[in-house]
């Protein structure tokens, strides 16, 4: 959505003094020295158009950088431009933009997922050599397995969420896309640590995530929750996410079936809790204090016009869904309950944790999508996120890593994680891409 050309030329030409300085120092060069990044449009950068994919926020410039944006540029990262996605990250195909849609670049037909679309598609593309998204429901886990990308969503509270603009508060967290998992070990160990800005941060060590690529994964008993091969699942998906089981198995880990049985209550649950804390988080955009605004005749009916203009249908649609949860007499029926049942989902996870170190599960029913092809029917949208929610509920990691294809589309492999142990799924997926090459596809552009 914006392209950062001087100041990406001029972090560029900086690379190359301090790699010019640091090779006759003989120090270490900095992690992501020289290296371009794409950044999703919901993370605040100082001095460089935010908007979130939104009209509302159009032409908003943030006066400060998001932590991950300071730990990036301190690592000398090079930051090409800011990406679209679904208007403040709500939505599963990268539609709901205020400004335009994003293709698929192995169709432009076709959708790249959602909400982190437009990250997705600018490493897909080879716009750039990584990027960073943020996943509530999936937002990075479908668009990767979309696009045949490593994507990641951390545990919730690894990564600073200071200078992300807040959609679903309890669930958002922000994480990379690349290539390969050993690109994803040097972008986590970069952004990933506790931060005094952030009051959900968790104050855990970061290990070295490059030192545990062994390539090993023998010893370890991955788990394959039996209600995520769920009805309406793509045939061919549902043979390839198999297929690639059985190359983990043949890696020498010890697959065995297990049973997440709330999951199944997933998906209301999230649409009850998302929605509430978006509609409490988008009360700040009233056109009274940043952002456009729709002039009227009062107050009132300024706040009102500008919120009816200017945010899109999606973005309505939960606020309208989320308050009304919250509302007088409705709040222990849906919001109460909802987080009882989340309870009921962390259990699950926890249950199937102490039994085995891992678990593994088609990331999504389908390939891509057509483009308009669900806009007009948001359950049907919603359902593709059916297998990555559960993980957001939790709090729990997840990794995707491509595994196949399916109608000449990329299918992605989703590993889930115990809390803040990152580091077994990226050894797992790592050892995953030294024996298969679908990682290495490209789309011809």
């Amino acid at each position: 959505m914006t392209i950062t050309g001087d100041q990406a030329l001029a972090q560029a030409q900086a690379a190359d003094d301090q790699r010019k300085s640091t090779k006759q120092a003989k120090d270490e060069p900095l992690p992501l020295l020289g290296i371009p990044l794409a950044i999703k449009d919901v993370i605040c950068t100082k001095g460089v158009t935010t908007t979130c994919a939104s009209r509302i926020l159009e032409g908003f410039v943030p006066p400060y950088d998001a932590t991950v944006m300071v730990r990036l540029n301190a690592a000398g990262a090079v930051m090409l431009g800011k990406t679209n996605c679904d208007e403040f990250a709500m939505g599963s195909s990268n539609e709901n933009s205020g400004f335009k849609a994003t293709c698929n670049p192995w169709d432009v037909s076709r959708v790249p997922g959602g909400s982190s679309g437009g990250s997705a598609a600018a490493v897909a593309a080879g716009e750039a050599l990584g990027s960073l998204g943020s996943d509530t429901g999936g937002s990075i886990r479908q668009p990767a397995a979309l696009c045949g990308l490593t994507g990641l969503k951390p545990t919730y509270g690894r990564v600073s969420r200071y200078g992300l603009i807040a959609y679903g508060s309890s669930l958002d967290q922000i994480g990379p896309f690349t290539r390969t998992v050993a690109d994803m070990a040097l972008i986590l160990q970069v952004i990933a640590g506790p931060d005094s800005l952030d009051g959900t941060s968790v104050p855990q060590p970061v290990p070295d995530y490059s030192a545990a690529l062994t390539g090993d994964m023998r010893g370890l008993k991955v788990g394959v929750p039996r209600e995520y091969f769920v009805e309406g699942i793509e045939q061919n998906v549902e043979k390839v996410t198999q297929e690639a089981i059985a190359v983990l198995r043949s890696l020498g880990a010890e697959i065995v079936e297990v049973s997440l049985p709330h999951t199944k209550y997933a998906l209301p649950t999230y649409y009850v809790i998302a929605p509430a804390e978006a509609s409490a988080n988008l009360t700040r955009y009233d056109g009274v204090r940043y952002g456009q605004r729709v002039v009227g005749e009062s107050m009132w009916e300024e706040i009102e016009e500008t919120r009816g203009k200017l945010f899109g249908p999606e973005v309505r649609r939960r606020i309208m869904l989320g308050t009304y949860a919250l509302s007088a007499g409705y709040y222990d029926a849906y919001y109460k309950r909802a987080q009882q049942v989340r309870t009921l989902i962390r259990r699950d996870f926890e249950t199937v944790f102490a039994q085995v170190d891992l678990l593994v599960t088609p990331t999504s029913p389908t390939v891509a999508f057509g483009l308009g092809q669900k806009v007009n029917d948001p359950l049907t949208m919603y359902l593709s996120d059916i297998c990555t929610i559960p993980v957001n509920l939790a709090g729990v990691p997840g990794l995707v890593v491509p595994c196949g294809f399916s109608e000449n589309l990329p299918v992605g492999l989703q590993l889930i994680g115990k809390p803040f142990d990152e580091a077994t799924l990226l050894r797992v997926g790592d050892a995953y891409q030294r024996v298969t090459d679908w990682h290495t596809k490209q789309p011809q552009l």
